[in-house]
């Protein structure tokens, strides 16, 4: 069973979603004939299955590549096959979506298919001209890239930057996924982009498994499975979490459940569901056995054996029923209309796709709520694995002091606020929200996150791979040391990044794409979250770092950096040019815009005061300190030489008595 698994597992999954397609494109009416410009049945049918095609090769692609940085080692032949299964299924991918591409050309436009210049011409335009013929062009350049590479690269460090590309080749079929304009549009696009590249990494990297069992043997087997699995707990979360939030957004109520569409996302559900147990089951039982075994043969007779790799098929199966329902949901109707209204829409619909938010009442700010999934789960993941640290310390004995957990728990709650609440909603239609919302990620949450010395923790908590591969660990160092991190990280660098992205970002084209664009409003985010962290971290941080400059320098920086930043808010608030006339000033408050940004640039200039009080505070404490502990350390060599000259005095006195004695 162990060898024949390579190839039944494989064939299982595709087979169960080709049926699973099928069945659900039927059931949910998604490849039923187009009343006005019909492509016919090989286009209808064609598409979904195309799609089925792109899913399974960014799943082999995405989960081969997270398993050759996560948890295979260099030193062993598992490494490089992983990389030739990702390479294969790369290739997949990008036949399978230029494939797409045509496919959904052909439904677009009514077209039928042939090999003439106007057919040619038409489809050039589509995928060079249109968006959405653009999103998959995009998405097979890239596969294709990323198939090159994984047969170029073979460096470990660099496979990281192949990853993240492969990664973004599902970024075009995310921002497909729901139209721009409508309500949710946002959330949808970031409910789908992590639904996918969760999905792609659990179901991938347990295929990736079953392809390499002969290379990983009884020995490397349990310890590859272990790693996976923390890999498939994250993201059976992640696809729960963002598959609810994707159900939520196009199903309405709770009787829609029973349309096609509902009925599909209740088959998903159960297959989620199952593939849990399926996951808990081996986290809990069979891995833990095969850890525990020691020997390959009791290996073989704790989980190896056919009841394993039956299991391992099986959980395949659930898989292809998850993947081939979810490639009829996209062509299947929605109970929740996705097109744009043609009702007269207020001016700010137009322009974010939502109703203006009730009026922002200071205490709005803590009753309003506009979740982003991926700061949600970013904030909560980092408590956890922050907490676990921590526990795993205290259980081996060592202490890790109560403040700093306090700090580290406190700063992501107020960043999981800021990403979330109150002024998530309102800084879209209002620039001084907008401000608050800034002014609290590049300095309140920073000052929050450093003194929680994560990095230091991370180094004393997890533990140490000696095979060659790299875990969170090795990686964490290995950026934290990497010469990238050393330039970044120098104190007037960071200074530098601080207080110069915000002229930058407010006075070009930037701040509009954040705006206009979720991926420019999410990068806006983890910019601002970074430069203000890397500038807290080279004044009060307790991480390492390459170089720190002394106490009385720190100090100084501190100043003559919030005082460039205090101007920066002076200019805001005497300035009598709008900021983003045609949206801020087009929002249709009632309100003067212009009054509104000056309030803005109140706060950016004081708000800021209270993180500097606090930074200079501390900078002025651990000076103190250092003085303290060097003075100590000063009395102690003092002591020590005081000592040693006594005993040599001591010993002189002793000769002398000595050479006196003798003469006598």
């Amino acid at each position: 069973m162990p060898r024949s698994v390579r190839v039944l597992g494989p064939a299982v999954l595709l087979a169960v979603a080709l049926a699973a397609t099928v069945l659900a494109l039927l059931s949910g009416g998604g490849a039923d004939p187009i009343a006005i410009q019909d492509p016919g049945p090989v286009a209808r049918w064609g598409l979904p299955i195309a799609k089925l095609a792109v899913n399974l090769g960014a799943a082999g692609m995405i989960g081969a590549l997270v398993m050759a940085v996560w948890a295979l080692s260099p030193k062993h032949p598992e490494f490089d096959r992983a990389l030739d299964v990702a390479a294969g299924s790369a290739a997949v991918m990008a036949v399978a979506s230029a494939a797409t591409a045509i496919l959904t050309f052909l439904v677009v436009t009514g077209e039928p298919f042939d090999l003439g210049d106007r057919f040619g011409q038409q489809l050039g335009q589509f995928v060079t001209s249109i968006e959405l013929g653009q999103a998959w062009l995009t998405t097979t350049l890239i596969a294709a890239a990323v198939t090159v590479l994984c047969f170029a690269v073979r460096n470990h460090t660099a496979l990281v930057f192949v990853t993240i590309l492969a990664v973004a080749s599902l970024v075009p079929m995310a921002q497909q996924g729901h139209a721009a304009g409508t309500s949710g549009h946002d959330a949808a696009i970031t409910a789908l982009g992590l639904h996918l590249v969760f999905a792609a990494a659990w179901l991938g990297g347990l295929l990736t498994i079953v392809i390499l069992q002969p290379s990983l043997g009884a020995a490397r087997l349990p310890v590859v499975l272990a790693r996976y699995s923390t890999v498939a707990l994250i993201a059976f979360i992640v696809v729960a979490l963002s598959g609810y939030a994707s159900a939520a957004l196009r199903i309405g109520d709770w009787p829609d459940l029973l349309t096609p569409y509902g009925a599909l996302v209740v088959v998903k559900v159960a297959a989620l569901v199952g593939l849990g147990l399926f996951g808990a089951l081996q986290r809990r039982f069979l891995i833990d056995r095969i850890r525990r075994a020691g020997t390959a043969a009791a290996a073989k007779a704790a989980g190896m054996s056919r009841d394993f790799w039956i299991l391992v098929v099986v959980e395949l199966a659930f898989m292809g029923v998850a993947s081939g329902v979810a490639a009829a949901l996209a062509r299947t109707a929605t109970p929740v209309s996705e097109t744009i209204s043609t009702a007269v829409r207020t001016p700010a619909e137009l322009l974010t796709g939502e109703r203006l938010p009730p009026w922002p009442e200071w205490w709005r700010y803590f009753t309003e709520w506009r979740p982003d999934l991926i700061w949600l789960l970013a904030c909560g993941f980092g408590i956890f694995f922050y907490l676990a640290g921590v526990r795993r310390l205290a259980k081996r004995g060592d202490r890790w002091p109560l403040h700093r957990t306090i700090l580290w728990v406190a700063g992501l709650l107020l960043l999981a606020f800021l990403t979330n609440g109150g002024v998530n909603v309102y800084e879209r239609v209002l620039f001084s929200a907008h401000m608050l919302g800034h002014m609290g990620l590049t300095m309140a949450v920073p000052v929050l996150l450093v003194p929680g010395a994560p990095v230091t923790l991370a180094a004393r908590a997890i533990r140490p791979r000696k095979d060659g591969s790299r875990g969170g660990r090795e990686w964490i160092l290995l950026a934290v040391h990497s010469r990238f991190a050393g330039v970044i990280a120098n104190p007037l660098v960071a200074a530098g990044l601080f207080a110069g992205s915000l002229w930058v970002f407010y006075y070009t084209p930037l701040l509009g794409w954040s705006m206009t664009d979720h991926i420019g409003h999410e990068w806006m985010i983890a910019h601002f979250l970074i430069t203000g962290y890397l500038f807290v971290q080279s004044l009060i941080g307790v991480d390492p770092v390459p170089y720190r400059l002394p106490y009385p320098f720190r100090l100084l920086l501190l100043l003559g950096t919030m005082a460039f930043h205090a101007f920066f808010g002076l200019s805001i608030m005497l300035g009598t040019g709008l900021f983003l006339a045609d949206w801020y000033g087009a929002m249709g408050w009632g309100t003067d815009a212009l009054v509104d940004q000056q309030l803005g640039g109140g706060i950016a200039w004081s708000i800021g005061e209270i993180p500097t009080v606090a930074l200079a505070i501390t900078v002025a404490v651990q000076w103190a300190r250092s003085d303290e502990k060097e003075s100590r350390r000063r009395d102690r060599q003092a002591d020590r030489t005081g000592d040693a000259e006594l005993e040599e005095y001591n010993a002189r006195l002793a000769a002398i008595a000595q050479r006196d004695a003798g003469n006598g």
